[in-house]
């Protein structure tokens, strides 16, 4: 069966490449997108060839790196630790599974350094699977992730105080951050997805005791952080200075919570910051800190700062958190056309011109969020360090990761916001999927409305834009 039933390959190809990777993103095989908006469609295939030009063969097997050229801080064969959750939720819709399987297996070779920095990893490995549905991978890498989950309980959780884990911020790759070091819901929101992570391994492995321990590890660390991280009165999580003072200003990393599902519906109120002016929304944002405190844009000399400019590493995460939190809460805070506005701005902040004076795609470091002037550091080419690809897939056209036999389908833009949306050759659990939304009726033959293929084969539609689950 050709993987892509659907879509013309050739003619997206012709239409959509980049001479910037040895590896072309429709070789390794990668889910094809035809949009009705072009900003969408361009940065999209952009970020796969990205992706791919740090996709690098070493004697350790492939791995993804982070930097174009490279850093003085970089790790064995040029791998950072702290993009590499990004990195594994974007590679695992690429339909070669050797790049990203090289890639897990390599933070447990000798010579890796997988605590440089704070990281979701168990989180990470396991979503890959979930969109395979082969666990190989986090089984056999089950034991190297039990030690590397102990580690930090042993390096970074301080007793005596709120029992939390504490975190440099640059040891969290947010350095010169508005509330500074402390106990923060970046490192400790990963641990309890990790820990959540590795319930589901030990389960799948038959060990009954130790998927106990790490549902009451979850368990424990879901209840610390709302004890010591949620402010009851500006409904925000928030970054635990002391042990016990929280800091008073918001910052974009209180969203990471929800990247991991981790707080109950009694927080949805923290969402109605977002598309704020007053707190975190601007045209190139969202700002990392809001915008209505004195530390915001506080003009440190060092050039890196987490006080307020928009960097893709946080925003990849909050619209991570926001899929979740649309395509799985009860709530009436957020709708679909939040997450595509968002989205779509996003997508407009990657840009940059050319030589030529051309308006052309591209990731850097971070940028300012009122002009969408990238930082211009030379290291910062074609940077490696968010996601994008899999907010479009599993996000925009709502491929929701499942570990049971049912294929979850929750597109998140409003009806106005496409007129036409497909997303084809999506390899997931061995099936190639399919998910369209023709406004009109005009543009793929099958009527208006949604529709979800399997493997070429219609399986559900629907007149509205809505969840739709079907069985495998």
């Amino acid at each position: 069966m050709d993987k892509y039933y659907l879509l013309n390959e050739t003619e997206i190809r012709e239409k959509n490449t980049y001479d910037i990777s040895e590896i072309s993103p429709f070789d390794a095989g990668i889910p094809l997108i035809d949009i009705s908006d072009q900003t969408i469609n361009d940065v999209y295939y952009y970020r796969w060839f990205s992706f791919c030009s740090h996709i690098k063969m070493t004697p350790l097997g492939y791995i993804v790196t982070e930097f174009t050229p490279s850093v003085s801080w970089e790790s064995l064969y040029g791998s950072i630790v702290c993009p590499a959750g990004h990195h594994m939720y974007e590679g695992r819709w690429l339909h070669d599974k050797k790049y990203l399987d090289d890639y897990a297996r390599f933070w447990f070779k000798e010579g890796a350094q997988p605590r440089l920095y704070s990281v979701w990893l168990a989180d990470a490995i396991y979503a890959m699977s979930k969109v395979s549905g082969d666990y190989t991978v986090p089984e056999e890498l089950y034991p190297a992730l039990k030690d590397n989950f102990a580690a930090w309980e042993n390096n970074n959780r301080l007793l005596g105080k709120n029992n939390l884990l504490y975190s440099i911020d640059d040891c969290d790759g947010m350095e010169f951050s508005a509330s500074g070091s402390g106990f923060r819901p970046t490192i400790n929101s990963y641990q309890y997805g990790d820990a959540v992570a590795l319930s589901k391994i030990a389960a799948r492995l038959g060990k009954d005791d130790e998927e106990e321990y790490f549902i009451n590890e979850y368990t424990n660390q879901k209840n610390k952080i709302n004890a010591y991280l949620w402010d009851k009165k500006a409904t925000f999580y928030k970054n635990c200075t002391n042990g016990w003072w929280r800091s008073d200003i918001r910052e974009l990393i209180g969203y990471i919570p929800w990247y991991f599902n981790l707080p109950d519906e009694d927080k949805n109120e923290a969402w109605k910051y977002l598309n704020d002016e007053n707190y975190f929304y601007a045209p190139y944002g969202p700002t990392t800190t809001e915008r209505n405190h004195r530390l915001f844009m506080y003009p440190y000399t060092h050039p890196c700062l987490w006080n307020g400019p928009s960097w893709p590493f946080a925003t990849s995460q909050t619209l991570t958190a926001l899929a979740n939190f649309i395509s799985g809460y009860n709530q009436d805070v957020m709708t679909r056309s939040d997450y595509f506005n968002l989205l779509k701005l996003y997508a407009n902040s990657q840009y940059t011109t050319n030589e030529n004076g051309d308006r052309v795609p591209y990731i850097d470091e971070f940028l300012n969020p009122f002009t969408g002037k990238w930082s211009g550091f030379e290291r910062g080419i074609h940077y490696n360090h968010s996601s994008f690809c899999d907010l479009v897939v599993s996000g925009l056209a709502g491929v929701r990761a499942r570990e049971d036999e049912i294929i979850e389908i929750d597109p998140l833009f409003g009806t106005n916001d496409l007129d036409y949306f497909c997303c084809d050759g999506i390899l997931y659990h061995g099936k190639y999927l399919t998910v369209i939304w023709d406004k009109n009726g005009d543009r793929y033959g099958m009527g208006k409305g949604l529709k979800v293929l399997v493997n070429g084969e219609k399986k559900a539609e629907s007149a509205v834009l809505e969840k739709i689950l079907i069985e495998e």
